[in-house]
């Protein structure tokens, strides 16, 4: 983007795009990860009832603390890791991003490091706050390699390591013993470890959340956006040691969770065995298109996510992009030669999918 000369953007931003999927019509949209499942009626009833009853105090401030949610949403975590979280243990906020952010707000004067190819948005959040953002390595095929993740640990000594697991776009988990082992490097030279789980529930490897009474130092990030099918509401979590959690109230805007977020969270909590159902769905599902992936030739990351990367077709990757949008099935280039990723869907996005792929290949 050119950029006028009367506007005093900062040099470092100049040369950045927004960062964000192509928002185009498609009959199977499966480029964003999305929960293609819809709150059921149900659940759509509660939450109407709670926001009406939000509507008669709308003319007052939010909790500005969320206590409520945050109690809410650490009764989830205990359920699932067998902790003892409590509200002083998490922070609410508009999506993962704004944690994200916080964290570079917080933290951010040193350098930080992330093991691409990984989730983008850390280190664009990472230029934005003024941090010093390093690329560390994988393995060739994109696995995540420990001994070379710690010796980058051990080389750069970076204030902030991150980690994403399942890893977007890749879709591998990272084992809980390997966490640990990238826990205690980075404890070493007094950094912080996060780790970003906002594909968690699709995976069956232990949380990280399991380490952060032996390591305070580690901190979790979540999100209701997938497995919650909660992308609208943008609520994410940030887990961790409370003086982590207050050190977040420290770079926080006033009330930035609203009244209404608050509330339709916190009814989306109350139906998580529902939510959770499609979860399991989804994974029988992904299972499914992987199986069908292999059949046409093609060949896939293993993906403990809600989506497959996968490889193995002739045509370069933009243009079997392009020409599969054509027919009316929107996915993901996410950049990396060769390969292409795909959210999984519901049954009828799936099978628009494969058929368009099939025609193609």
């Amino acid at each position: 983007m050119s950029w006028p000369t009367w506007l005093p953007l900062r040099d470092e931003l100049r040369a950045l795009s927004p960062y964000g999927a192509p928002q185009v019509p498609a009959e199977a949209a499966l480029n964003t990860n999305e929960n293609p499942y819809a709150p059921s009626l149900a659940l759509q009833g509660a939450i109407t009832d709670a926001v009406a009853q939000v509507c008669a105090s709308l003319n007052r401030y939010p909790d500005r603390d969320a206590t409520q949610l945050r109690s809410a949403l650490a009764t989830y975590m205990n359920e699932g890791s067998g902790t003892t979280l409590g509200a002083q243990n998490i922070w609410a906020a508009n999506g993962s991003n704004e944690i994200i952010q916080s964290i570079f707000l917080a933290f951010g004067s040193g350098a930080a490091i992330g093991f691409t190819p990984s989730y983008s948005m850390h280190p664009l959040i990472a230029k934005v706050a003024g941090t010093t953002w390093i690329n560390g390595q994988r393995n060739s095929d994109f696995s995540f390699n420990l001994d070379l993740a710690v010796q980058e640990i051990a080389t750069h000594k970076p204030i902030l390591t991150f980690i994403t697991t399942p890893n977007n776009p890749t879709g591998d988990a990272i084992s809980i013993s390997d966490i640990a082992a990238l826990a205690i490097a980075v404890s070493a030279h007094g950094g912080l470890l996060i780790v970003d789980e906002a594909y968690a529930e699709f995976s069956s490897e232990k949380s990280a959340l399991t380490l952060i009474d032996s390591h305070p130092h580690v901190l979790v990030i979540r999100t209701m956006s997938k497995a919650f099918a909660f992308a609208g509401a943008r609520v994410g979590y940030l887990i961790g040691e409370p003086r982590v959690i207050d050190a977040m109230m420290l770079v926080r805007l006033p009330y930035h969770l609203s009244a209404l977020t608050q509330a339709a969270a916190l009814i989306a909590l109350e139906y998580r065995a529902e939510l959770l159902g499609n979860v399991a769905t989804l994974i029988s599902s992904r299972q499914g298109l992987i199986s069908s992936l292999h059949n046409l030739g093609l060949s896939t990351r293993p993906s403990a996510a809600n989506f497959i990367l996968f490889t193995g077709f002739s045509a370069p990757a933009p243009q079997l992009w392009s020409q599969l949008l054509e027919k009316g099935v929107l996915i993901r280039d996410v950049g990396l030669s060769s390969y292409l990723r795909v959210t999984v869907g519901n049954e009828a996005e799936n099978k628009a999918f494969l058929k368009a792929l099939t025609e193609l290949l």
